[in-house]
């Protein structure tokens, strides 16, 4: 039996440690003060019972911590209690308490910091990835993490999202936290493996260039570069460049150094004479119709609104983010944000 001198933190410490001790350290917490839904002093019956018990338990002293504007510590107590359950295997139950350290971030108007963005990483990574628990929680998380802006996100919680994900090898989704983070390099080591991993030969261009182009939808030229270079150096079928012997690779090196330029003339004689190149992917000249307007000042095309794929695809990647204050909107009336 646990003393009842023993801290929150050292008790959820121990291990092993039983349901029946997280009923008991609970109740002697508010020495008796919530309900008694749970029998903290029976027998716990099949651990998915107990479990659901102790939940119950537990928000008892959540709502009183909040009621009386102690949000730290309904937070610290909720976030201990995930973590015992995740080691427990009880998946439901973690996802449930892990619910509640998001209210209590949500009511108490907590400023972002780093250590809560860890945090909140450590649940998102320990929880089922294919739990619909897990994406109502990473959704939830990144509004938070946003500060009402209407943004897409805290990017040090998206590069943390991103590493777990590289991780458990769901690249895809990898790629697009890391889009939204400010991990140029750890974005190029992921597309590195995910080409030699998963991509053909022939598409070892094909991984890095769409990434710089989407870098450069989102404004965020300084992450293009370094995914680029990053890419070209570390790729074991890329031999040293520039020049390269893709045309693709020379492509995107030429356009970092038109944007940082800014020269549309240069801009424009690029884009006709890589053609052959551009057209491997449909999706290339969207993207650079959208740089040539954030970078260069080409007018928006006037018969498009980016509907149908390209629409789909922007949205799925950019999200539905507002724009910067003071920025003036597309003169297209498109409904597509990529800020």
């Amino acid at each position: 039996m646990v003393a009842p001198a023993m801290c929150l933190r050292d008790f959820f410490l121990l291990r092993p440690l039983s349901f029946f001790c997280f009923f008991s350290h609970l109740k002697r917490f508010f020495k008796g003060k919530w309900s008694s839904v749970c029998g903290a002093h029976r027998s716990p019956g099949p651990r998915g019972a107990s479990c659901e018990g102790a939940v119950l338990a537990g928000s008892g002293p959540f709502s009183e911590y909040m009621s009386q504007s102690k949000h730290a510590e309904a937070r610290e107590l909720m976030y201990s209690g995930a973590l015992l359950f995740f080691s427990h295997g009880q998946q439901n139950s973690a996802a449930d308490l892990s619910m509640l350290v998001l209210e209590s971030l949500e009511k108490a108007e907590v400023e972002v910091a780093d250590e809560l963005l860890e945090n909140l990483a450590k649940v998102f990574s320990l929880m089922d990835p294919n739990s619909p628990e897990r994406v109502a929680f990473v959704s939830r998380a990144l509004k938070w993490s946003s500060g009402g802006s209407g943004k897409l996100g805290h990017p040090r919680l998206h590069q943390l999202l991103a590493l777990t994900l590289w991780k458990e090898q769901n690249y895809c989704e990898s790629r697009y936290h890391f889009l939204h983070s400010a991990d140029g390099e750890g974005c190029a080591n992921m597309l590195v493996e995910y080409s030699t991993s998963r991509g053909f030969r022939s598409e070892v261009d094909m991984f890095v260039a769409q990434a710089v182009l989407q870098f450069l939808c989102l404004k965020n030229k300084s992450s293009a570069s370094v995914v680029f270079t990053t890419y070209t150096q570390k790729h074991p079928s890329i031999e040293d460049g520039p020049p390269f012997v893709e045309p693709l690779l020379n492509f995107i090196w030429f356009l970092l150094l038109a944007v940082d330029g800014g020269k549309l003339t240069v801009f424009t004689v690029l884009c006709e004479q890589y053609q052959p190149s551009l057209r491997r992917d449909p999706m290339y000249n969207e993207y650079l119709d959208r740089i040539g307007q954030l970078f260069f000042g080409v007018p928006p095309k006037q018969t498009s609104s980016y509907g149908g794929l390209l629409g789909n695809l922007l949205s799925s990647l950019m999200g539905s983010s507002e724009q910067e204050e003071g920025e003036e909107s597309p003169s297209d009336g498109s409904p597509i944000e990529l800020d």
